[in-house]
């Protein structure tokens, strides 16, 4: 599979689609393309995974910097659609414990309108399993 990232917006929220691996050889794509996202305006993604078959510890680290980069304007960043070869990966290196995994977009939209009632601009709540 071809690595690819694509976005769209949903509501108030931007959906990132993410497909292929995401290693030290795409991770610079990555980030320049979550950063123009960012850059255009984003303050709130929701970045699918479903179509990820593969995170190394380079990705990672661009996920955590451009969680970091939306937190200090107030923005957000969950994930949705997560398989468990990624799901372990969030697990074992405890991102579970920053990162909010939805199941389905539908999840993840209801979590950040909840969020945006109750005056906070994130959108933490339990984490699936």
């Amino acid at each position: 599979m071809e690595f690819a990232v694509e976005h769209r917006v949903e509501k108030d929220l931007t959906v990132v689609t993410i497909s292929g691996e995401i290693d030290v050889f795409t991770s610079p794509r990555l980030r320049e393309r979550l950063l123009d996202i960012i850059d255009n305006g984003a303050l709130h993604l929701v970045v699918d995974l479903s179509e990820v078959t593969f995170l190394d510890s380079t990705g990672l680290g661009v996920l955590v910097g451009i969680y970091h980069r939306l937190r200090a304007r107030d923005g957000s960043m969950s994930f949705m659609g997560v398989n468990d070869r990624v799901r372990r990966v969030f697990h074992v290196t405890q991102l579970t414990k920053i990162f909010v995994l939805h199941r389905t977009l539908d999840e993840a939209l209801a979590a950040h309108e909840a969020a945006a009632a109750g005056g906070q601009g994130g959108t933490k709540s339990q984490t699936t399993r």
